[in-house]
């Protein structure tokens, strides 16, 4: 039996996967140089246009947070460039002086979408970048044929922001006896306006403008603690894991196929770690794929159930589970090969997530363990095919 584990880790080998699919660090110098200059952008000019455009009371200033794949820390360079692209998803969030029930005004969110999308505009003016107005639920702005900043744009009551502001002063006083010296509250705690963990921990009422000016309720940390949680009881192989099924997605699809939470989620909900062995682990986990891709895809620990994840139809889910399974056989059977046909078995990976597999017969070695830890193989039901239908 062959193991595999140092095609995908291998202390830090530059030809390793985990390494190869890594952000350079100019690509992440770049992003946070962009993400820096539009903040301070967009924190002066919302600022301004809160009273004169927005219709509130006095002027409040936006906060700002660092979220998605750069927070839970699985962002890739894509397979295929282009189209594929990073993206460092920059939440812009206002505190709102009026709210209506348990919503900002209606007629707020299309005035905000539009104004910060004019914003930005003027941005992109004075520097070589590119503003992007396909997607419904965020402002893009394009940096580079590889990279682009997305800014979810969300409201809060400003009560809400004023109550978390005092609750997290006082909580983080509790730690540091010297806290309440070094900072006036959080108003003052950045003058960023890029507020730290324990804000946001106790933040909630959110709900996120879209391009149609409707307002959706939307909370980004429950996703973030809950993936905390699983990394801390699954430790980091998970995390290099959900990286690999995303590297293992953009081979595949060039553009759509499942998304990364999707695929976070699903690996996170039946995790088995092995130590020193992150093939066995990514085939248990293309295995659990290749049952629930093909099906709904719900989590109580996020929401309670209520949202399924799984955004594909009916046939691009019968799809990817297929896809999923191939990617399951293809680690499973390589895996079983002798010494002889390690040339093969990197052929396989090959075939799942492309050459940015290392064709280097030394990072495969033979098993000589006693007993051999494997994942047992398990019949996986046909998914039906249901009627397909566009989107």
């Amino acid at each position: 039996m062959l193991n595999l584990h140092k095609l995908f880790l291998n202390d830090d080998n530059p030809i390793s996967l985990d390494k190869v699919i890594t952000p350079t660090d100019d690509q992440k110098r770049q992003l946070q140089e962009a993400k820096n200059i539009i903040r301070d952008h967009l924190r002066k000019s919302i600022r301004d246009a809160t009273v004169t455009i927005l219709g509130m009371s006095h002027m409040v200033s936006p906060r700002f947070r660092t979220q998605g794949s750069w927070a839970y820390r699985t962002c890739i360079q894509g397979a295929h460039l282009p189209p594929q692209e990073m993206d460092w998803d920059f939440g812009v969030y206002l505190p709102v002086t009026a709210w209506e029930d348990t919503s900002p005004p209606r007629k707020m969110a299309k005035l905000y979408f539009e104004f910060v999308e004019h914003s930005l505009a003027e941005l992109c003016r004075t520097r070589p970048w590119l503003l992007d107005r396909t997607n419904n639920r965020c402002a893009r702005v394009k940096i580079a044929s590889w990279g682009h900043i997305d800014l979810p744009l969300y409201a809060a009551p400003e009560e809400k922001f004023q109550h978390v502001s005092e609750r997290a002063v006082m909580d983080s006083a509790k730690a540091s006896a010297n806290y309440l010296r070094e900072s006036a509250g959080l108003e003052d705690y950045s003058e960023s306006g890029e507020m730290p963990n324990d804000f946001w921990v106790l933040m909630d009422e959110i709900h996120v403008a879209k391009r149609d000016g409707t307002w959706q309720k939307s909370d980004p940390e429950q996703v973030a603690n809950w993936f905390d949680d699983r990394v801390t009881e699954h430790t980091d192989q998970l995390r290099r894991v959900c990286r690999y099924l995303k590297a293992w997605r953009d081979h595949n699809w060039e553009t759509g196929g499942p998304s990364s939470v999707l695929l976070m989620i699903i690996a996170s909900q039946s995790f088995k770690p092995i130590r020193g062995r992150d093939d066995l682990a990514l085939e248990s986990a293309a295995q659990v794929l290749a049952q629930k891709l093909s099906g709904e895809v719900r989590e109580v620990g996020i929401d309670l159930g209520e949202e399924d994840f799984n955004r594909l139809d009916a046939a691009r889910r019968t799809q990817a589970a297929e896809k999923a399974r191939e990617l399951y056989k293809a680690i499973h059977s390589s895996r079983h090969y002798g010494q002889g046909l390690i040339a093969s078995a990197i052929q396989n990976m090959k075939g799942q997530f492309g050459e940015r597999i290392a064709n280097e017969p030394s990072l495969v070695s033979v098993d000589t363990a006693a007993e051999v830890r494997s994942v047992d193989p398990v019949r996986v039901a046909a998914p039906a095919v249901g009627a397909t239908k566009a989107g």
